[in-house]
Formats: structure tokens, sequence, C-alpha cells
């Protein structure tokens, strides 16, 4: 798996931060089932559900992405043990990118599903 390359796809809608938070939970919900939670919240009375949160458990660390009430993105990474959070930080998103990237590169030499999911992530 090419971290890279995979990075890079994941960096490629963040020019729009919503379609890109979308985006990233759609394809993170196929890669990683039960691994990665989105939250969603209806956008106003009427409103269509978008994405408010996205966290992804990797192992030892837990990948944290939250959309501002501005539109901005907040994102930290948290080192987990046993399920307990020891330590949180923020983090820049490009830093985040490549720590998602990395964790997802972890799980697809592991997991047929996640391989194949991530192919379909670098190829659509």
């Amino acid at each position: 798996m090419d971290l890279e390359l995979l990075t890079a796809s994941l960096r490629a809608d963040s020019s729009d931060i919503r379609a890109f938070v979308e985006g990233l939970a759609v394809k993170l919900e196929e890669a990683l089932p039960g691994r990665a939670r989105v939250d969603r919240a209806k956008q106003g009375f009427r409103g269509p559900k978008v994405v408010r949160a996205i966290s992804v458990d990797a192992g030892s660390q837990r990948l944290e992405l939250r959309v501002s009430d501005r539109g901005g993105l907040e994102t930290r990474n948290s080192r987990v043990s046993g399920g307990i959070v020891l330590k949180t930080e923020p983090v820049e998103i490009d830093a985040w990118l490549a720590a998602l990237g990395q964790a997802l590169a972890v799980e697809a030499g592991r997991s047929e599903q996640t391989r194949q999911a991530l192919e379909r992530l670098l190829l659509g």
C-alpha cells in the first residue's frame, strides 16, 4: 500500500470542507466497519443530517476529527490503552491525515476487506 498515494487521496477533497468530511466519513465507514464512528446531526430544523465528528480507533491511538460550529476542522490524536484515553493532543490536519493514512495502511496489511475498500477509495 502506497502511503503517500493514500494520504494524497484523503487530501484530494479538502478544498471543500463539507464535501471532504462527508466523503471521508463514508470511506472510513466502509474501510473500517466497527472501528470508525461517525456522528451525524441534522443541520437546522428540516435540514439534512451532516457529519459532525469522525473517530477512528487504530490500535493504540484514536484519531478524531470534529467540524466546528463555524465550519472549520478540529483534529486530534489520542493515545489509548485498554479503552482508556491516556493523552490527547490537537494536531494539524496534514499530520492527522498522515497518521490516518498510516493507520489505514497497517490495517490493510492485516485485513483483506480493508485492503479492498482502500483500493476502491484510491481508484474511485
